[in-house]
């Protein structure tokens, strides 16, 4: 993976991870095939775990042990209010984020591609 790619990964992993978690509670592996069918098919196991780690400290999520028909128990994670709120804001933010920079792509097309 590049260097840009793993700073602008840094910079909407948090996101993706609470948009997911926003639509079903599960745990760590079930939220690494499910940011891989999304795209993300870069992030590993040793970034997923602190950022959720990070998320449970913020508390965006809450983590719950629960025991597995296939093994040891799992922790399944879900979204709090104050979570709720934070994916609010990280959506709208991204949402001028992306407007923005849409912007000035199509400004440097046209001005210097011709496009």
């Amino acid at each position: 993976m590049s260097k840009l790619n793993t700073q602008l990964l840094k910079g909407t992993l948090e996101g993706a991870m609470l948009l997911i978690i926003s639509r079903e509670e599960l745990y760590g592996y079930v939220l690494n095939q499910r940011l891989q069918e999304s795209g993300f098919d870069t992030v590993s196991d040793g970034t997923i775990y602190p950022a959720l780690q990070k998320l449970q400290r913020e508390g965006y999520i809450v983590g719950e042990m629960r025991k597995s028909p296939e093994g040891p128990a799992r922790k399944y994670f879900k979204i709090t209010a104050e979570g709720r709120t934070y994916l609010q804001l990280f959506i709208e933010t991204w949402s001028r984020l992306k407007q923005n920079m849409e912007g000035l792509i199509d400004e440097n097309q046209r001005r210097y591609w011709g496009k």
